[in-house]
C-alpha cells in the first residue's frame, strides 16, 4: 500500500520539503543575500533549514544527511565556523561537502538535508 507523501511549499517546478515514510526531505536552500560573504550566507541558508524542519514537525538534532555545496572550495573555513556554530553537540549529521557552480553568481553556498521526521 502506497504512503502519503506531504509536500510543504509546493510551486509548479518543486516543494520546499517532501516528506515520505518518516523521512524529511529538503530542497537545495540557498541564502537570501547575494553576495554576502561565506558566513553570512551559511547562516541564512541554516536558517532557512530551520524553519523547513519546523514546518516538517522536525529539527537540526534529527538530520540524518548534509549535502554542502560551495561555489568556491576555498570558502570550506568560513562555512565550517557557521556550520559548527549551528549543529548541536552530539548531533552532526553524515555530511559531503563539494564545490560547484551554483545557480545565482552571487550564492556562496547550498544545503540540502534529509531529516528523520
Amino acid at each position: 500500500m502506497a504512503q502519503h507523501v506531504t509536500r510543504i511549499d509546493a510551486g509548479a517546478r518543486m516543494s520546499e520539503a517532501c516528506i515520505h515514510a518518516g523521512v524529511v526531505h529538503l530542497a537545495g536552500q540557498v541564502p537570501e543575500t547575494a553576495g554576502a560573504d561565506i558566513e553570512v550566507q551559511t547562516r541564512e541558508v541554516l536558517e532557512a533549514i530551520d524553519a523547513l524542519l519546523l514546518q516538517a514537525g522536525t529539527d537540526r538534532t534529527r538530520i540524518l544527511r548534509a549535502q554542502v555545496y560551495l561555489a568556491d572550495i576555498a570558502d570550506f573555513d568560513g562555512m565550517n565556523r557557521a556550520w559548527d556554530a549551528w549543529v548541536v553537540p552530539g548531533h552532526a549529521p553524515a555530511r559531503a561537502t563539494v564545490e560547484a557552480r551554483l545557480a545565482d553568481p552571487g550564492w556562496k553556498v547550498e544545503i540540502v538535508v534529509t531529516a528523520a521526521a
